[in-house]
């Protein structure tokens, strides 16, 4: 299919004003296809050239205005219209594919009881693959769909739905008030579904019959948030609810974490919990619930003009979706946020496909470009942007600003400068001066302080290295005097970082305190130092900190400085030792055990130091084991014990168990990771693979013995697991391509995998070309010789960057890759800096 550009998107939306979309869909004709037949009604305001989009195995039948085009006319997904001034109907019947990638038409059938279940995405570019379509952000229209499906199926869609009397297996779906077309949205299937009403409303969720008990399970939960978050977003938008229904859809083999389809949210059915989870996982299913619900207002009813201004939708639904949650439900998810998410925003901004939050519009020429966007920076940093925003408006004139912005906007297009205007006008502030130096320009500021002591004052310098303005607080702690590893609060001072000041002081009375956190909070965005006298005390007393945010923070600079060469991967390593045992934020435990795990062991350093770093896993996870604790943090040791298990016999006997000593027991996701840490060592046959897998016959249990054959350390393994991945006939779908790549590389393994890794790159490139954007990020992400890079694996990925036939996806995959390699040689000392 062409790439459309944004000047062929301008020229097009000059030309056409759309109005309606008819669309009828069979899903009765095979498991290959189904028919799609759409009628749209349109106007042209001159006589003019343009196309329409529709990506069909055949194109049936096609009329405009009554007059037969020819099917041949479709080429490479666009279809030509030489249209004259006026009112016209194009009609188009096609036989199109199913997917199992999750574009366009999903199918996928559950292996648990084989029941067969199909979605839609049509985000960004994937709706022609539905139906035909003028496909683009700014046509906005009507849309009303008919679909047939087997009698026994439920069919939900944006509007709300109901059986066709007297026409058994056809379901209607009510018109929907003017929506973008990757919006649309579908999902059929024999559903197990849950409904109640809310504020007047029909709400619904909707999972698969195999996970229906465990929706049963958590369905109050689901509900709690749902209509707690849907009532606090009436308490601060003026504009109601914009659409009739609000339906969720818990779909298989998802990729994204979900679509914000007006009334029929689909989300990825893993947040339907089979197995035990943590608190910090259901609280980000809850900030899913709430990011998506953000998205009713900010992208549906008021939507990007062109994909420039992704981070309209995604920053906003981001912010939002923290801040309602911790308004209104029980989570306090702003830990999470520091911990978690911000970290995906700094590493992104750093490398060399950093972008600005929001890019100048030639950054985004084409829709491919446009995919490259949904990254870290859209998404954390630009979160980040909002939440400095909201400090220096205030959030009374935040939301004043949004709801003129909703006024202005509503069911049309809106830009940045539409966006910045209404929050101009609704505060009083330049908040266009603020904008270009937030969201125009890429890469993080750093702040690193410095502290001068005198006899009965100290001045507090902070360096900023960056144009941006900054609202901050700093914290000022003490070690206690009977305790000398244990902090006690002084003081918090707000300080104003100008954006042309490349140093601000301040200075106070008394002593100096023995740590000073700048960003306490976490309210900016910025890469933040601790002076040395702090350093030492925070590598003392962290966990003690009396603010999970505090902490978090702390453990970001730790971090930060640990990818920047500042501070030796052992040594942060050894400091989570020491603190983690006293850590009570389940969210800042893992992702500093995951930090420690994946990229310290895996990537930072080599044996013997990987192997040291190792045991220090194990040793904290068995600690985590043997103190009294929640069974959420159990679970996270638990987790962490068997990733880095070191002797099969440990994980023998946890298995022939089926459990840890003392909790938890082994679920079938903690079975299938211990199982795959066997496999990592050469301790499991694949007729034990064969064996568990005939016990858990779901589709989670599928990916597992997927993940666990391509573990296993045999070259006749290793080679079939590439064969699936790579060879030219291969229809793995995607999550079946991700835990086979998953399982294949692994440091224990690196001279059996060493010729893999010249491989990578000559399949890759081809891969990318033949199976789309979904599968090319897998590709780059999970299945690129991680763990097991050098300098050699450098250079060959380096030339690759240039082959022509690299796709635009591979190259921001590849580049993201290789970056992050150079990082980690630089780190172990074999690159220099």
């Amino acid at each position: 299919m062409a790439t459309l550009t944004r000047d062929e998107a301008r020229r097009r939306a000059q030309l056409l004003d759309v109005q309606r979309y008819t669309i009828d869909l069979d899903l009765t004709r095979g498991e290959e296809t189904f028919r799609s037949a759409t009628t749209v009604r349109f106007t042209a305001r001159e006589a003019g050239v343009t196309f329409a989009e529709l990506v069909a195995v055949t194109a049936q039948r096609i009329t405009l205005d009554d007059r037969e085009l020819d099917p041949a006319a479709l080429r490479d997904g666009r279809l030509p219209l030489d249209l004259t001034a006026g009112d016209h109907v194009l009609h188009v019947e096609a036989d199109m594919a199913y997917s199992h990638t999750g574009e366009g038409m999903h199918r996928f059938t559950d292996p648990a009881d084989g029941l067969t279940y199909l979605y839609s995405m049509c985000c960004m570019t994937e709706a022609p693959k539905v139906y035909a379509a003028f496909d683009q952000p700014d046509l906005k229209a009507v849309f009303e769909m008919t679909v047939t499906a087997p009698e026994e199926w439920t069919v939900v869609a944006n509007g709300v739905t109901s059986r066709v009397p007297g026409e058994p297996g056809r379901w209607s779906s009510a018109p929907t008030p003017p929506i973008s077309t990757y919006l649309l949205a579908v999902a059929a299937g024999p559903w197990h579904s849950v409904r109640t009403e809310h504020a007047g409303l029909p709400f619904g969720m909707h999972v698969r019959q195999s996970l229906a008990e465990h929706l049963d399970k958590d369905a109050g939960e689901l509900w709690e948030i749902t209509r707690s978050t849907f009532d606090r977003f009436h308490q601060i938008f003026d504009e109601p609810y914009p659409f009739d229904s609000y339906d969720q859809a818990f779909v298989p083999e998802f990729n994204a974490g979900a679509m914000e389809n007006p009334g029929l949210v689909t989300l990825r059915d893993e947040f339907i919990h089979r197995s035990a989870v943590t608190d910090t996982e259901r609280q980000h299913r809850g900030i899913v619930i709430a990011h998506e619900m953000a998205h009713m207002w900010f992208g549906d009813l008021v939507t990007l003009r062109w994909w420039d201004d992704i981070w309209l939708n995604e920053s906003f639904a981001e912010y939002m979706g923290y801040q309602v949650l911790a308004e209104a439900t029980e989570f306090r998810p702003w830990t999470e946020f520091a911990a978690h998410r911000k970290p995906w925003g700094y590493d992104a901004d750093q490398r060399p496909s950093t972008h600005p939050v929001a890019p100048a519009p030639d950054g985004v020429p084409d829709t491919a470009s446009a995919w490259l966007n949904f990254d870290g920076i859209s998404y954390a940093k630009g979160a980040s942007a909002l939440r400095q925003l909201v400090v220096w408006l205030g959030e009374k004139n935040f939301l004043a600003g949004i709801n003129e912005h909703f006024a202005r906007h509503r069911f049309g297009n809106a830009t940045l400068a539409d966006f910045i205007d209404s929050l101009s006008h609704a505060s009083g502030r330049d908040v266009h001066t603020w904008a270009e130096s937030w969201l125009r320009t890429p890469g993080p500021d750093t702040i690193t302080p410095t502290v001068r002591e005198g006899e009965d004052e100290w001045e507090l310098t902070l360096h900023h290295a960056g144009g941006r303005p900054h609202l901050l607080r700093v914290g000022a702690y003490d070690t206690a005097t009977a305790d000398p590893e244990r902090a006690v609060a002084r003081d918090q001072y707000d300080i104003e970082l100008p954006g042309d000041r490349e140093t601000v002081s301040v200075t106070r009375p008394g002593p100096r305190p023995a740590l000073l956190v700048v960003n306490e909070g976490d309210l900016s965005y910025a890469k933040v130092r601790l002076d040395a006298g702090s350093w030492e005390t925070a590598r003392r007393i962290i966990s003690t900190l009396p603010d999970p945010l505090t902490r978090a923070v702390v453990w970001n600079a730790a971090r930060d400085m640990v990818r920047d060469g500042e501070l030796p991967p052992l040594a942060y390593a050894e400091m989570a030792r020491r603190h983690l045992p006293d850590e009570p934020d389940l969210a800042i435990l893992d992702n500093v055990l995951g930090f420690v795990r994946s990229q310290i062991a895996d990537q930072y350093l080599a044996d013997p130091a990987r192997e040291q770093t190792l045991a220090t896993v194990r040793d904290l996870a068995r600690e985590l084991l043997d103190r009294p604790g929640a069974p959420a943090r159990r679970l996270v040791a638990a987790r962490y014990l068997i990733g880095a298990a070191a002797h099969p016999g440990d994980l023998r006997a946890w298995l022939d168990a089926g459990t840890l000593p003392g909790g938890p027991l082994l679920d079938p996701e903690l079975r299938w990771k211990v199982l795959h840490r066997l496999a990592v060592l050469g301790d499991l046959t694949p007729e034990e693979i064969d064996a568990e897998g005939g016990a858990d016959t779901s589709a989670t249990g599928a990916e597992g013995a997927a993940r666990c054959r391509a573990a296993l350390p045999t070259a006749d393994h290793k080679a079939a697991a590439w064969e699936a991945l790579f060879q030219p006939d291969s229809e793995l779908s995607n999550y079946l391509f991700i835990a086979t790549a998953q399982g294949f590389w692994h440091p224990e393994q690196r001279e059996l995998l060493v010729p893999y890794a010249e491989r990578y790159f000559a399949d890759v490139v081809p891969l990318a070309v033949r199976r789309g954007h979904s599968i090319t990020v897998s590709a780059s992400r999970y299945a690129f010789p991680r763990g097991l890079g050098d300098e050699a694996t450098l250079r060959r990925g380096e030339a690759v960057l240039s082959d022509p036939a690299v796709t635009q996806a591979l190259h921001r995959g590849l580049t993201d890759q290789l970056d992050d390699l150079r990082r980690a040689l630089r780190v172990r000392g074999d690159l220099p800096g």
